[in-house]
């Protein structure tokens, strides 16, 4: 598909995908990260965004053409680092503060998708977060549902649901990792509750 065409899923000029990234972005809890990873990065639109809130931004992309743009089109962004790579054929050594899951997980397999979200969790420092964001409408390509793969996010244990925001289109999932059951929401953790 990035062989053939700049921006298949029209990242740049829908509005739908406009908003889904400002939600997105809004529903982080923290105003600063210091490292970020974004497996399945595409073209690199999400990863800008995340460049401005975050010290660190590791950007993997398994088409390599994809990859290709997205490293060309962050070149300025010092603080970003494209990879060409699939998870969970291979996942980084790091750990991170933000982990975000932007319209991937539908594409796994049972075992792949149990593996990707163990990495992810695994992965995660404590009290970092998990932002997962999909598509809900049926897509041929895809193995399974948005609505299935958040599905099998919530059933991890270990993370603290802190967003859940549902609509027609898309869900998206905010996640903290730590031992509490329940994690702080954003005005207890600035004080002011």
């Amino acid at each position: 598909m990035y062989a053939s065409c700049d921006d298949p899923w029209g990242f740049r000029t829908r509005w739908y995908e406009r908003r889904k990234r400002a939600v997105s972005m809004a529903a982080l809890p923290r105003e600063r990260y210091g490292c970020a990873f974004e497996p399945g990065c595409s073209i690199g639109l999400l990863t800008r965004e995340l460049s401005f809130r975050c010290d660190q931004v590791l950007a993997w992309e398994g088409a390599h053409e994809a990859a290709s743009r997205t490293r060309e089109e962050l070149a300025d962004a010092g603080n970003v680092r494209v990879v060409w790579a699939r998870v969970p054929e291979k996942w980084p050594k790091d750990e991170f503060d933000l982990v975000v899951l932007s319209e991937l997980l539908y594409y796994f397999d049972d075992q792949d998708l149990a593996a990707v979200l163990d990495l992810a969790w695994g992965s995660l420092r404590s009290g970092g977060t998990l932002l997962a964001v999909h598509w809900r409408h049926p897509v041929a390509e895809h193995t399974r549902s948005g609505d299935d793969a958040h599905r099998a996010l919530a059933g991890l244990p270990g993370l603290g649901r802190l967003v859940e925001h549902r609509e027609e289109d898309f869900l998206l999932d905010v996640y903290q990792a730590g031992r509490c059951a329940r994690p702080a929401s954003v005005a207890r953790a600035g004080g002011l509750v």
